[in-house]
């Protein structure tokens, strides 16, 4: 009899700690989001933001043109937050799909080199780029939003 009522509390509490689990992501055919998310030292913001215009984004449309990517969104937060919440752009990337996401693309070398002929000064704004970056993090979403029926 013990041995049961353990079975039932243990069965009891172990269901909260199953929905609190990650959604499924989407099946390999279907769209995949990523969010990215940067966080700069303070007074660069902008700098950042120039660099990452100047020297990614041609890349990242570049890769919406070929397919592989659906779309490319930049934001910032309209608010201040806490400085250990603070995050001061997100890109959000709807991919193809997940393995498109998951695997290198075999032309971004040579996009970049059409994209940026002066290889010297792109590495060395690039640098900088990193250089005045806090944080950098990914973060893979699945819209579970229900569907209206």
């Amino acid at each position: 009899m013990r041995n049961v009522l353990t079975a039932l509390l243990l069965s009891l509490f172990a269901r909260p700690l199953l929905a609190q689990g990650a959604p499924p992501q989407v099946a390999t055919d279907q769209p995949y989001t990523m969010e990215y998310y940067y966080k700069t030292q303070w007074g660069h913001q902008q700098e950042f933001l120039q660099l990452f215009l100047k020297n990614h984004y041609p890349l990242l449309r570049k890769v919406v043109e070929s397919g592989r990517m659906i779309s490319v969104r930049i934001e910032t937060p309209a608010n201040h937050m806490t400085e250990d919440a603070r995050w001061d752009y997100r890109v959000t990337i709807k991919f193809k799909n997940s393995t498109v996401a998951t695997t290198a693309n075999p032309q971004e070398e040579s996009w970049i080199r059409e994209l940026w002929p002066d290889q010297e000064t792109y590495k060395r704004e690039e640098q900088r780029r990193f250089e005045i970056l806090l944080a950098h993090w990914d973060l893979p979403v699945t819209d579970i939003t229900p569907s209206r029926k």
